[in-house]
């Protein structure tokens, strides 16, 4: 019980403080990106370092900064090409430099490099980049209510997943990735998380409980492949948490994991499904 009390409270402070800085806008939110993005990296890197792996790690710093820039809303108004994206601009110009720099000063095992450290800038800033693309989709005041949408959804699905695991898990959903998740645990996070979704459109308006439950299913999946993909990475590294920062919870990208994958899903589902019409 002390865990979890620990867990619930900073989920809580956490929650309140990225909901203040989503409020109030780009200007909040573009150093606090850039922070967790580093920082999120520095675990990444640890990580790395524990199995003898090396990256360019003031390059991935850079590019990482660079790419939370290129997804500020002002960039989508002059495109570098129709329908591109200075976010793409950026990652093609680290990925062009990081095999040219193997080529030109090469390490022990250059290949091995490369993909981790592109692998890194996809991860964390890329991923990142969609919490500014949906703060501002399709303008700030709107956006400011569909970001509430996957913070609300993984904060309940978090809980959810956390009591039906507890109280009902049975079944291992991921037993060689992550040995703890039960597949109650995940209709549990699907079930908060639809019930909290539900709410939110029914006193809006802005969906049908159909397109609700659709969400809910979306947005519970990945938030949960955000969590197994996280397990994964910290498995295949022989690590148990990425970090120490947070306490209950580990490191950031321990905390950020469902976000990582919910808030991406949400910016594209929107945009299929709700913008085009």
């Amino acid at each position: 019980m002390e865990t979890l009390s620990t867990r619930v409270l900073t989920s809580v402070v956490g929650f309140a403080i990225i909901s203040v800085m989503i409020w109030i806008g780009w200007w909040a939110m573009l150093p606090a990106l850039v922070f967790v993005s580093v920082m999120g990296l520095y675990e990444y890197i640890r990580m790395l370092d524990r199995n003898d792996i090396d990256v360019r790690r003031v390059s991935l710093g850079v590019f990482a900064a660079a790419i939370i820039v290129a997804s500020l809303p002002v960039w989508a108004q002059t495109p570098p090409w129709p329908g591109g994206s200075w976010r793409e601009v950026v990652l093609t110009v680290a990925v062009a430099y990081l095999l040219v720099m193997e080529v030109v000063r090469p390490g022990e095992r250059p290949l091995e490099r490369v993909v981790y450290s592109v692998f890194g800038l996809l991860y964390i800033p890329w991923l990142l980049g969609y919490f500014l693309l949906l703060r501002y989709s399709p303008d700030a005041t709107a956006g400011l209510l569909y970001f509430a949408l996957p913070l609300l959804a993984t904060f309940a699905a978090d809980i959810g997943g956390f009591f039906g695991g507890y109280y009902f898990g049975r079944r291992k959903l991921a037993p060689e990735v992550s040995p703890g998740k039960t597949v109650e645990g995940a209709i549990g996070g699907l079930l908060a998380g639809f019930l909290i979704v539900l709410a939110i459109a029914s006193l809006t308006g802005i969906w049908s409980p159909l397109e609700s439950l659709l969400y809910s299913i979306l947005v519970a999946s990945a938030s949960q492949l955000g969590d197994l993909a996280e397990s994964l990475v910290k498995r295949a590294l022989k690590t148990k948490d990425s970090g120490t920062s947070l306490p209950g919870h580990g490191g950031f990208l321990d905390r950020i994991d469902s976000l990582l994958f919910a808030v991406p899903a949400t910016y594209l589902f929107l945009q299929i499904s709700v913008f085009s019409r």
